[in-house]
């Protein structure tokens, strides 16, 4: 005994299918043809898409007032990183009421995922995700960012002080 399969309902829609996607894809195609509705595409280097607020570039250390880098070298950020693009080389400050400090603090951000990890672990506000996000560069060793890359570049005009207040941390002795 032989079983024949007829053709159901899925087989009958098929063409109707086809063709009403074909017809969708010939309208935009004479849309776009005949502008109706702008082109939703940006000339890059003469008009520039602004992000949001709460958009996560690149990375920014933060300075106290008087231009010291505000990190205390806790190692959160990097323990907390999960591509295991932060490495920080801490050593003993000279003043007795601060532990220690970073003499290198390095991001690779090809490496990087941009999650805003390290920013959340934080817990002096020393690093940041800031609005930049054009980071151009011609080798691998241009994108690990050091020190002065990451707190002194020339467009953050001198440094972006935190938010954290630094009287009121002195007198609560942090």
């Amino acid at each position: 005994m032989s079983f024949v399969k007829r053709p159901g309902a899925v087989a009958s829609w098929y063409l109707p299918g086809i063709l009403s996607g074909l017809g969708l894809t010939i309208k935009g195609m004479f849309q776009n043809l005949l502008g109706i509705k702008p082109m939703p595409t940006l000339n890059y280097p003469e008009e520039r898409y602004e992000y949001g607020p709460r958009f996560k570039g690149n990375h920014i250390l933060t300075v106290r007032k008087d231009g010291s880098i505000r990190c205390t070298a806790c190692m959160l950020c990097a323990t907390n990183c999960p591509a295991d693009c932060i490495t920080i080389t801490a050593a003993e400050h000279e003043d007795p009421k601060v532990e220690k400090y970073p003499i290198s603090y390095n991001i690779d951000v090809l490496r990087c995922v941009f999650c805003g990890f390290c920013e959340e672990a934080c817990p002096v506000d020393a690093i940041r995700m800031g609005p930049e996000w054009m980071t151009p560069g011609m080798a691998d060793s241009q994108f690990d960012y050091d020190i002065t890359q990451l707190a002194y570049r020339a467009n953050l005009k001198g440094g972006v002080s935190s938010r954290v207040d630094d009287e009121e941390r002195d007198r609560a002795g942090i």
